[in-house]
């Protein structure tokens, strides 16, 4: 058997466990709802072409038309589904890169887009209104666990869980809005040594 063939049937017969296989499996783990991510594409090269070439189920998160340039640093949810090129991309590239956040829902992702249009600006206690930027896993892992019960409820919304990346992209942390209060878990993505 030559090193190469020898290379190929080591991968077929014995997978390693890679934070990508892992977050897949963590992501497609619940049936009883749709996954989706809301992905920033000020972060995300070349977002853009990527949806029209791969064509998810996508909306941009900006109402209206969008100019070119604007349009390619605009947030957008997109429908994530197993076995898909963009699911690959995105667990692939994305993962660790600070893209987007995942979001599981059994609403539809027009539901989904005007729950989410409502938080795109915030008043600051001095009344300055700024861009929330909700979509950024350095952001919403702060934020949510600050959120009074009123506000992760109104939050949430139609949302069962939100799943971003970790400080360290090989854990994972879940928020779920349970019983009035934040349930936050740490999952990690790489089997134990």
């Amino acid at each position: 058997m030559s090193d190469t063939s020898a290379a190929t049937h080591m991968n077929t017969t014995a997978p390693l466990e890679t934070a990508p296989a892992a977050l897949e499996s963590v992501l497609f783990a619940k049936q009883d709802s749709s996954l989706f991510a809301l992905l920033d594409g000020a972060s995300a090269p070349k977002l853009v072409q990527h949806l029209h070439d791969l064509n998810p189920e996508f909306c941009c998160l900006y109402p209206g038309e969008l100019k070119p340039d604007m349009a390619a640093v605009a947030p957008y949810l997109v429908r994530i589904e197993p076995g898909k090129e963009f699911a690959a991309l995105v667990l692939k590239d994305g993962w660790g890169a600070h893209w987007g956040v995942f979001v599981s829902s059994t609403a539809e992702l027009r539901t989904l887009r005007d729950h989410f249009r409502e938080f795109h600006k915030v008043e600051l206690p001095d009344q300055r209104t700024v861009l929330f930027r909700y979509y950024d896993p350095r952001v919403l892992r702060i934020f949510l666990p600050v959120c009074t019960p009123a506000e992760l409820a109104m939050f949430f919304g139609p949302v069962q869980t939100f799943m971003v990346e970790g400080e360290q992209p090989e854990k994972a942390l879940r928020f779920a809005f349970v019983g009035q209060a934040l349930k936050a878990e740490t999952v990690p993505l790489k089997k134990p040594s």
